[in-house]
């Protein structure tokens, strides 16, 4: 049996996302460097991978790994939109969505280039975006009913760059307990 701190782990192997007290410039860069650079290691860490193992759950109870990689597409269109809504209009509502729902559909049992395709050219965009932003873009926000909380542009690029780092880190550490190289 799990413990609570070893399913916690497996949940979130580089931690909890917690915004940083500051966003100095590099840090920024930072960010946007693992924004940018996602779909290439996402690509990496899989394509060795078959069809088993892609169908293998990175923690009880939790998605399998071609999940995961279709779940990153869903949640990254959404990121993307959520971005351009906060820089085109004042502090918008953003939609949230279910996640598991979209999870659990027939396209997340597709073969996963096509979720990696998604990403890359997706990310290509993110990338050009975030990188032109201007010094008051990043203070611009959008609102999360959800959390009823507002979420400014320079916190966003952190918590995707902490989204994309998370499910890099489901796949690598089954990877590692299972011995698949």
């Amino acid at each position: 049996m799990i413990q609570n701190a070893e399913l916690e782990k497996l949940k979130f192997p580089i931690g909890k996302f917690a915004p940083p007290a500051n966003y100095t410039a590099q840090l920024l860069q930072t960010f946007k460097e693992s924004i940018k650079n996602f779909p290439q290691k996402l690509r990496a860490e899989t394509a060795h991978l078959n069809d088993q193992q892609l169908d293998t759950p990175y923690r009880p109870n939790g998605w399998t790994i071609r999940q995961a990689i279709h779940h990153c597409a869903d949640s990254h269109m959404n990121g993307f939109t959520r971005l351009k809504l906060a820089l085109t209009e004042n502090k918008p509502t953003i939609k949230p969505y279910d996640q598991n729902g979209f999870a659990n559909l027939s396209d997340s049992k597709m073969p996963i280039d096509v979720s990696l395709n998604i990403l890359e050219g997706l990310h290509a965009r993110w990338y050009n975006v975030v990188c032109n932003l201007k010094e008051s873009d990043l203070e611009r926000k959008y609102i999360h009913p959800e959390y009823g909380k507002e979420v400014p542009m320079k916190e966003f690029i952190a918590q995707y760059a902490w989204h994309g780092a998370t499910h890099l880190g489901h796949i690598t550490s089954l990877k590692e307990r299972m011995g698949w190289k």
